[in-house]
């Protein structure tokens, strides 16, 4: 029985053993939705779901070794940019994807701090990240990264200032006064997304899964918008998948 070809959607992140962050959840994200994932990986992580040990980072030649044979083989429109060592090695791989093919979209999920306390980017570089919005297409932050990035004590404030440059997706799981409702700015435009209701579950990667699926359902064709709630969505059906913190990636029926 002949199926439907599947779009490329390339994750570049880092790599985390217990599969519930990085280019492992990317990937059963985006299966799950049904896109064919590839990943590149930026480091590898010593973790499980709720203790993190340590990271050794791979190298910018490692990195482009792994992303040359892919951007070869096959026609990728989205990429989605996790976890990696620095602004520069960041600025990097954009410029190497958008070298290669200027209308890649690209979906950059700025990890900052890992879920079990870990930092890993104390210091962000003004000089790289201007040019960085400038390069992507969107921006997923919480409210915790998007405050460090923009040096802005208030998150909303914040996350307009990088609406300058990009569309932003401003995550809401640390919103105390509207819990769950993320905000989202396309073209500099707000619009609010809110929960179809709140669940007190947590579960380990759900960053990675809502910026992997973004990259999916846009992969797919849909909009913008409507991209953003069918990973709203994704990712509610994750949260409530499992009661412990590693979720399952299985497709709800009211998301397609």
């Amino acid at each position: 029985m002949k199926t439907k070809t599947r779009p490329y959607v390339l994750s570049i992140a880092g790599y985390d053993p217990c599969g519930g962050a990085g280019v492992l959840s990317d990937i059963k994200t985006m299966e799950a939705i049904g896109v064919y994932g590839l990943a590149v990986t930026t480091c590898i992580t010593y973790q499980n779901d709720h203790q993190f040990e340590g990271v050794q980072w791979l190298s910018k030649k490692k990195i482009k070794a792994q992303l040359y044979p892919l951007l070869h083989a096959y026609k990728i429109h989205y990429v989605k940019i996790g976890l990696i060592e620095n602004m520069e090695v960041l600025s990097e791989v954009i410029e190497l994807l958008l070298g290669y093919d200027n209308t890649i979209k690209i979906i950059w999920d700025p990890i900052l701090r890992a879920s079990a306390g870990f930092d890993f980017h104390k210091k962000i570089p003004g000089k790289y990240l201007k040019h960085i919005l400038d390069s992507i297409d969107i921006i997923t932050p919480n409210w915790e990264e998007v405050t460090a990035l923009t040096k802005e004590k208030d998150a909303v404030q914040g996350a307009e200032k990088l609406a300058k440059y990009c569309h932003v997706y401003l995550k809401g799981g640390h919103n105390i006064e509207i819990p769950a409702t993320d905000m989202l700015w396309i073209n500099k435009k707000l619009d609010i997304l809110h929960p179809k209701e709140i669940t007190e579950l947590e579960k380990h990667g759900t960053g990675c899964v809502l910026s992997s699926a973004l990259a999916a359902y846009l992969a797919l064709g849909h909009s913008i918008h409507l991209s953003c709630e069918l990973a709203k969505e994704y990712t509610y059906q994750f949260l409530v998948s499992h009661p412990g913190r590693l979720g399952y990636h299985t497709k709800s029926e009211e998301v397609s």
